[in-house]
């Protein structure tokens, strides 16, 4: 079979930020006017709509696949490099299916920007949104889901970890939290805004029994980060994610060193080449698979030896439903990130939606990715899924 035609769709939804707050996407408040405002805690701009980046594949068999490339920001960006520079390299390219086939695009995709810099960034965005289209169709070619083309024995379910909680006071936060862990989630992430005593405050009024993480969100103040960590360490926190400028290799490892509580971070690398520094470092690794793709994801996690836990932010169902299988198939991964507002957004627009039962997620045995859309998807994408 032969890739007959690659398409890549932006989306962007409206969605409520104020109850959005503390979870993913729009950790913080923000400031400005329009689509796009500056975070009030640190320099870095969030969008005010749910955005992503889809991408659509058809064989000359007429089987489709579906990926996503993480697009949180200007969509239009990743559909274009697609469109562009993807397209063109692979489509009437030979498809089999097979996982030494889609490592091989994998390659091509990489090299179309060799040599020019691209190799972060938009660039691997829209790659991942591509690989994750081609692991779907490699899945229903099959027969398999895709966690069965990863391994021979994939997990079933994959705990969930609470990703933010929404609230306007520490007790509307924990309470947030508390909802869940009577479910049966046992961890719940905490966002750093600007106030490192509040959210102290939101760990220490918990659920005895549920333990926490920080995603400091690469601002703790460096002379203080140590002394700031510590803190966490009295608590027994799960781990510290993306505490400091994601390029700064060198006080990475001073903190680590000076801290028990576990370093984790992933969301800002897509390949194990960036991520390799910091393997001495970091306890958690986090690839984002909208940002790595299957095929750079299974990379990272086959050459760490520590702990991997996917980042998953705002995605529709193809990335979740990658995040997931991934999970399933990577011996070092027993945990996934689980956002109320993304999953109830992503279950939309699908015919069969992702499920959460209890503290665990469980996994689609359905052939590929397991997603199928309904009548609303084609209404937001004016793309109706064959």
């Amino acid at each position: 079979m032969r890739i007959k035609s690659i398409q890549a769709i932006p989306v962007r939804l409206p969605r409520d930020i104020a109850s959005s707050r503390g979870t993913a996407g729009s950790p913080t408040s923000l400031a400005g006017e329009g689509g796009y405002r500056w975070s009030t805690a640190y320099p870095v701009l969030y969008s005010v709509n749910f955005e992503t980046a889809l991408v659509r594949i058809e064989l000359d068999s007429g089987l489709v696949g579906w990926g996503e490339a993480q697009a949180p920001l200007a969509p239009e960006v990743a559909c274009s490099i697609v469109e562009h520079l993807l397209r063109p390299a692979l489509v009437h390219e030979d498809f089999d299916g097979t996982p030494e086939r889609i490592s091989a695009i994998w390659e091509r995709m990489y090299a179309t920007m060799r040599v020019r810099g691209q190799n972060g960034g938009f660039m691997l965005d829209a790659m991942s949104g591509v690989d994750i289209a081609l692991w779907d169709l490699a899945g229903k070619m099959a027969d398999k889901p895709v966690s069965a083309l990863l391994c021979e024995n994939p997990k079933t379910r994959i705990p969930a970890y609470l990703s933010g909680t929404s609230g306007s006071t520490t007790q509307e936060r924990a309470d947030f939290a508390a909802r869940y862990a009577d479910e049966g989630i046992g961890l719940v992430k905490l966002y750093y805004e600007n106030d490192w005593s509040a959210l102290l405050a939101i760990a220490d009024a918990l659920p005895g029994a549920m333990r926490f993480a920080v995603d400091a969100l690469w601002h703790l103040p460096p002379e203080q980060a140590i002394d700031m960590a510590r803190e966490l360490d009295t608590r027994n926190a799960r781990w510290l994610e993306c505490p400091l400028y994601p390029e700064e290799i060198e006080a990475h490892a001073a903190l680590a060193a000076a801290v028990r509580t576990p370093i984790a971070l992933g969301e800002s690398y897509r390949t194990v080449r960036e991520l390799r520094p910091f393997f001495g470092i970091a306890k958690v690794l986090q690839p984002d698979l909208g940002r790595s793709g299957i095929t750079g994801s299974m990379q990272i996690a086959k050459a760490f030896s520590g702990e991997i836990v996917p980042h998953l932010s705002i995605a529709m169902g193809p990335q979740i439903a990658a995040a997931l299988h991934f999970a399933a198939a990577a011996e070092n991964c027993r945990l996934c990130e689980f956002n109320p507002h993304v999953l109830d957004t992503a279950n939309v627009f699908l015919k069969s939606p992702i499920i959460r039962e209890a503290g665990d997620y469980i996994l689609s045995d359905a052939p590929g990715l397991g997603v199928e859309w309904n009548e609303q998807f084609a209404a937001v994408t004016s793309l109706k899924s064959k």
